[in-house]
């Protein structure tokens, strides 16, 4: 795919998770890893209206060569594709079921989530809990770095979820999922619930392994 088609794929996905109310304001990032390093959406730039050809292109190292400046969280995007060397493309939100759960005392910090659902084991499986860090702290690219060898989804604490996926359209629809399975999470507290069996997970997870 051309790099202006990737730019147009970016400010697509992007308008369309802002339109549905999966993030906010001047919130989220998407990255999408090209042959000579990656794009990603300005810095202070609504997700629901970024201009294609001022969208910001980094080299393979993370440094800013040319477009609008990146976000300062662009260094989740480096460890995920430094961690995850199959992953084209990675997504950022602060969604707001996702950010309520990564508030909440007592998580599984190594797995947030139950397997609700196939389709969140298909498309998320595996979610850890990252620790807190003020937004823009290099120190939470170690946290990161630590968590998602083994994940291609991490969730932050008092913060919001990071994915990274064998493409756009793959990152999207993983983070889509995760939001609806935090969503029905919170819904379901308190409720007796029957999450899927660990057999029921591994045949999953066989039958459909992460492509990332």
């Amino acid at each position: 795919m051309s790099e202006t088609k990737i730019r147009d794929q970016i400010t697509g996905y992007a308008k369309s998770l802002f339109d549905r109310g999966l993030t906010a304001g001047s919130t989220g990032n998407i990255s999408v890893r090209v042959d000579d390093g990656w794009l990603m959406t300005p810095t202070g730039s609504s997700m629901g209206a970024i201009d294609p050809s001022r969208i910001a292109k980094l080299d393979e190292a993370g440094r800013h060569i040319s477009g609008d400046a990146p976000t300062k969280e662009a260094f989740l995007h480096r460890v995920m594709y430094e961690k995850r060397p199959r992953a084209r493309a990675v997504v950022h939100l602060h969604s707001t079921y996702s950010v309520a759960v990564s508030c909440l005392c007592g998580l599984d910090h190594d797995d947030v989530l139950p397997p609700l659902t196939a389709y969140y084991v298909m498309r998320v499986g595996r979610l850890p809990l990252v620790p807190y860090y003020p937004p823009g702290d290099e120190a939470l690219a170690q946290a990161v770095a630590e968590r998602t060898a083994n994940s291609h989804a991490v969730l932050l604490a008092n913060h919001g979820p990071v994915i990274a996926g064998a493409d756009l359209s793959e990152a999207v629809y993983s983070v889509e999922e995760l939001e609806e399975t935090a969503k029905l999470f919170l819904l379901l507290r308190g409720e007796k619930t029957r999450p899927l069996s660990c057999d029921e997970t591994t045949e999953l997870q066989r039958r459909f392994p992460a492509k990332c």
